[in-house]
């Protein structure tokens, strides 16, 4: 049986973005434009290409 190594390389279709004024990480989907999720436990998403 071959083993499940998960992920690899980024998710496609999501970008993130940091947001100074609330110093949080916003999750969005780059084909509706939608937010999709904010990180709270600091740091950044893994896996999730970060946008300017």
């Amino acid at each position: 049986m071959a083993k499940n190594k998960g992920r690899v390389g980024a998710v496609d279709d999501r970008v993130q973005y940091f947001n100074p004024k609330t110093k949080e990480w916003v999750k969005a989907d780059t084909k509706t434009g939608k937010f999709m999720d904010v990180k709270t436990t600091g740091g950044n998403f893994k896996g999730v290409k970060k946008q300017k």
